[in-house]
């Protein structure tokens, strides 16, 4: 089986944190990856973690995708960003809106990814592969169905070349949301993210607040194990393998690990579905 896979990482706050990325880096690198994304915290609150995340995964030879929100931001910060990275020889960039920083009353001098897009093409031309966010359940902030994928097509005529899906565990709505946009006009890759299962309350938390629903049978089945870690964590690597081998049989163009900077249950995925180089 041939399909390609990226993964994502969120910049470490730590030295330990650091070192324990590094570790999980290498061990996920044997599954070959087209790149490593790195986060950006809400109003660029890590900006300076990403940066240095990222050169330092495209010093060890791989392909890095630092997240670039414009919420917060002004211009010209945007301008020297691209900068910084087009120095350190990044050839990829995940544009997103991103969220405001708690307490900040105003957006800055963008709105929208794709007024973002708009502006990193209009700074570097063809200089970078975009990706964007796509959300087969809708954004948890659209005011309908059809105004989210109304924006989403605005993304893609602005310049971006593919993008990355909120995570899902309902096959049908990648499928329904892609057939939508197509039907629009829409001709870039999504690719679908993929979000493993450690743990079901972290996961539950997580869900709520983004807006990811998850399957009434699968939420009735991990509440059923309570606190049988090993179960779960059973469960939810079946569940995530099922759906994997689904998405490529329905043709899905990759698959986009979140990876919560852990190298073992991505792995074991990959493995399960004989992605493993």
């Amino acid at each position: 089986m041939s399909i390609d896979i990226s993964i994502e990482f969120f910049p470490p706050n730590t030295a330990e944190g650091a070192e324990k990325l590094r570790t999980t880096r290498d061990k996920l690198a044997a599954l070959k990856p087209a790149f490593f994304s790195v986060t950006y915290g809400a109003g660029g609150s890590t900006r300076e973690r990403t940066f240095a995340t990222v050169k330092e995964i495209a010093a060890a030879g791989y392909e890095a995708a630092p997240h670039l929100s414009c919420i917060g931001s002004t211009r010209d910060s945007i301008r020297e960003i691209l900068q910084e990275y087009a120095d350190a020889g990044i050839h990829r960039i995940v544009a997103l809106r991103g969220d405001l920083p708690s307490g900040a009353g105003a957006a800055g001098e963008f709105r929208y990814a794709n007024e973002l897009v708009e502006f990193i093409r209009a700074e570097s031309g063809d200089r970078f592969l975009i990706e964007v966010a796509a959300y087969p359940e809708w954004h948890p902030q659209a005011r309908s169905p059809k105004d989210d994928l109304l924006a989403f097509k605005r993304k893609a005529e602005a310049g971006a070349n593919s993008a990355i899906t909120q995570y899902f565990y309902n096959l049908d709505a990648y499928l329904y949301f892609v057939d939508a946009v197509r039907k629009l006009g829409v001709d870039i890759p999504i690719v679908p993210g993929i979000m493993p299962i450690g743990s079901f309350s972290k996961l539950a938390r997580f869900s709520d607040a983004c807006g990811a629903e998850i399957p009434r049978w699968m939420r009735k089945t991990f509440e059923s194990y309570g606190d049988d870690a090993d179960a779960i964590r059973a469960f939810g690597l079946d569940v995530v393998t099922r759906l994997c081998e689904k998405l490529i049989a329905e043709g899905a163009p990759g698959l986009h690990f979140y990876s919560m900077n852990m190298a073992g249950p991505t792995t074991e995925i990959c493995r399960r579905l004989g992605l493993q180089n």
